[in-house]
C-alpha cells in the first residue's frame, strides 16, 4: 500500500486513466464492428466509406493518445481498407 503523499496520486490517477483509455479502445472496436457489420451487410458505398473515415479516425486518435502501437494502428487500416475496397468495386 502506497504510504507517500505522491504515491497514492499516481494511483488515483492510474485509476482515472485506465477508465478513459478503456473508453478510447471501446470506441475504435465498436466503430470496427460497425464497419464489419455494414460490409457483411452489403450497405451502400458512401455509408462503408463514411465508416471506414470513422475508424480511421478512431485508430489514429489511438496512437495519439498512446493507447494502440502506431504498427497496430496501420494494421488495423490498411486491413479494413482492403475489405473495403473489395466489398466496393467503385471504391
Amino acid at each position: 500500500m502506497a504510504s507517500h503523499a505522491s504515491a497514492k496520486k499516481s494511483i488515483r490517477k492510474a485509476a482515472k486513466q485506465r477508465i478513459v483509455n478503456r473508453d478510447r479502445i471501446g470506441k475504435i472496436r465498436t466503430s470496427v464492428k460497425r464497419l464489419a457489420e455494414s460490409i457483411a451487410h452489403k450497405a451502400g458505398g458512401e455509408t462503408i466509406l463514411a465508416l471506414m473515415k470513422k475508424v480511421q479516425k478512431e485508430t489514429t486518435r489511438g496512437v495519439t493518445k498512446n493507447v494502440l502501437h502506431k504498427n497496430t494502428a496501420a494494421r488495423i487500416i490498411s486491413k479494413w481498407a482492403h475489405k473495403v475496397k473489395g466489398s466496393n468495386p467503385a471504391a
